[in-house]
C-alpha cells in the first residue's frame, strides 16, 4: 500500500492503493488479457521491470491480483476484488475520452498502438491462413522503429518489430497521430483514408475489408461532448454596436 491519507473515508482508503503511479494501468492491462509479466511490460513499455514487480506485489498483497505458477511460468490474474474495478476503469477511460482529448507528441507510441491493435482483432473476418499486415509510420523519428508487422494465424496474433520473413498480405502506411485517432474513435477510417494520412496497399478485397479486422479501442464508441457553438459574426456585431452598448438592461 502507498502512503496513508489518515482518513476513514473509503475513497481515501482505496486511493492509498490505487493512486500509486502505474497501478490502475496495470489493472487495465490485466483486464485486457495480459497475464504474463512480459505481456504486461509490452502493454506498459515505459514502466521499468523493477517498478512493475513492486506494483504487482502490492496488488497481490492487497488481494486485488493473484499470482499463479502455470506450466513453468507465472500468470497474474485479477481476483474478485480486482474484477470489481472494471466499471471504475471504464468510467475513468470514458471520462478521459470526453474531457481530456488533447494528445501530445510524446503520447503517440507506435509500439503501444500495435500491441493494442493485435489484441483487438476480429478473427472471424480475417482471411484464413496466415495473414501479415506490414505497418509503416514514415513520420516516426529515428532511432524508433518505423516498420512493424502484425502476424495473424489460427485465431492468434503477434507483433514484430523485425521482419518475420513471411509473405505480406497487405501494407498499411500511416501518420502515427492519424492512426491513433482512428484507433481511439476520434475519427473514422474513411476520413483518414480520404485525407491520405492512412494508405492501404494490397488486393482490392483485402484493402476494403482491412478496417473491419480491428474492433478498435474499448473507448472508441464513447460519445464525445458536442463542440462549443461559435458566436456568429452578426451576433458579435450586434452586441458590440453602439446601439447595443447604450441599450438599457431588460
Amino acid at each position: 500500500m502507498g502512503a496513508s491519507y489518515h482518513q476513514f473515508c473509503p475513497v481515501a482508503k482505496a486511493m492509498e492503493l490505487l493512486d500509486e503511479r502505474w497501478t490502475l494501468l496495470i489493472v487495465r492491462e490485466l483486464m485486457a488479457g495480459g497475464g504474463r509479466f512480459n505481456d504486461l511490460r509490452r502493454g506498459l513499455p515505459r514502466l521499468s521491470p523493477t517498478l512493475l514487480s513492486k506494483r504487482l506485489q502490492q496488488l497481490v498483497s492487497a488481494g486485488v491480483v493473484e499470482r499463479r505458477p502455470t506450466d513453468g511460468e507465472v500468470q497474474y490474474r485479477l481476483t474478485t476484488a480486482g474484477l470489481e474495478l472494471r466499471p471504475i476503469i471504464e468510467a475513468v477511460g470514458a471520462w478521459g475520452v470526453r474531457w481530456i482529448g488533447e494528445l501530445g507528441d510524446a503520447d503517440l507510441d507506435p509500439k503501444l498502438l500495435l500491441w493494442d491493435m493485435h489484441r483487438n482483432i476480429d478473427h472471424t473476418v480475417v482471411p484464413s491462413g496466415r495473414t501479415v499486415v506490414a505497418v509503416t509510420f514514415p513520420d516516426v523519428p529515428a532511432p524508433h522503429p518505423r516498420s512493424w508487422w502484425l502476424v495473424i494465424a489460427d485465431g492468434e496474433a503477434d507483433v514484430c518489430d523485425a521482419d518475420p520473413g513471411h509473405e505480406v498480405t497487405v501494407r498499411l502506411t500511416a501518420e502515427l497521430r492519424a492512426l491513433v485517432q482512428v484507433w481511439r474513435g476520434d475519427r473514422s477510417w474513411t476520413e483518414a483514408l480520404r485525407a491520405g494520412q492512412v494508405r492501404v496497399q494490397g488486393p482490392e478485397q483485402v484493402r476494403r475489408s482491412l478496417p473491419r479486422w480491428f474492433t478498435l479501442s474499448l473507448f472508441a464508441s464513447v460519445p464525445r461532448p458536442p463542440a462549443p457553438v461559435a458566436t456568429s459574426s452578426i451576433a458579435r456585431a450586434a452586441t458590440s454596436s453602439p446601439a447595443a452598448a447604450g441599450r438599457a438592461p431588460l
